[in-house]
């Protein structure tokens, strides 16, 4: 990938022990850049991940924690620059959506909970990220992972999860704006309905086979897929892009 101001790459991902996160931090390790990811409760898929990927060549690192946590962010990157050096690159990915249901009938530790995890932590991960490489003239690269459902609305499902996506797209068209002059890039990727374990989590595993016939191309989307986007938006390809929401989405 090449230096990025004159700092080698590396990379930090939110969330990435499992699913789209996994997806990127695999990615990004097969194409020779070292990842920190971060976890929250899945010690061993996050540990298997990083003993597959290790011993295939990679370099690649782990740190449980939570992205809401106010001190998680200096945390986290202060990891990777003691393994890799300074954070070059940042994926904020960690997100929840709460139980599938009615938006009147969300619980509002779940409406807190949602807020603090898919846009308060990016935001202090966002703003640690700035202070670094503004401080350290790197131009640094960022990809935030929002949702269709910022435009959709997920209504009876998730309201409360795709008014947080909008939120996301709305800080990095903002934020890329902002600090574009000084060449760091800020895009987001808004995936569609992928196979992830996050539909298990809301409390129907089977939504990709209920929500398949919306989708234009007909099929639901792999992580892979997602990852292969967000890898191009962290590529010198992408040089000319910041700002701007990727949809992948198979046309949604």
């Amino acid at each position: 990938m090449g230096t990025i101001g004159n700092t080698e790459p590396c990379l930090l991902v939110t969330g990435g022990s499992r699913g789209i996160g996994a997806a990127i931090v695999r990615l990004a390790a097969h194409k020779g850049i070292p990842v920190c990811f971060s976890f929250l409760r899945d010690t061993e898929a996050a540990f298997a991940l990083v003993d597959d990927l290790n011993r295939s060549g990679a370099q690649v690192h782990a740190l449980q924690g939570d992205v809401a946590d106010v001190g998680f962010a200096r945390r986290f990157f202060d990891f990777a620059e003691d393994v890799f050096g300074p954070a070059t690159m940042l994926v904020n990915n960690a997100g929840i959506t709460g139980p599938i249901g009615p938006f009147k009938d969300t619980a509002v530790d779940t409406l807190r909970r949602t807020v603090d995890t898919n846009l308060m932590g990016p935001m202090l991960l966002a703003q640690e990220a700035i202070k670094r490489w503004e401080r350290s003239s790197i131009s640094g690269r960022m990809v935030n992972i929002s949702s269709i459902a910022s435009t959709l609305g997920a209504p009876n499902e998730y309201v409360h999860y795709a008014a947080t996506k909008a939120a996301i797209e709305t800080m990095t068209i903002g934020l890329g704006k902002e600090v574009a002059g000084k060449g760091i890039r800020i895009n987001a990727v808004a995936p569609g309905t992928a196979y992830t374990d996050i539909h298990a989590a809301a409390g129907e595993p089977d939504r990709p086979a209920r929500v398949v016939s919306r989708v234009p191309m007909g099929r639901i989307g792999a992580p892979g897929e997602i990852a292969s986007a967000v890898l191009w938006l962290l590529s010198d390809e992408a040089s000319y892009v910041t700002a701007t929401v990727l949809r992948v989405s198979g046309g949604l």
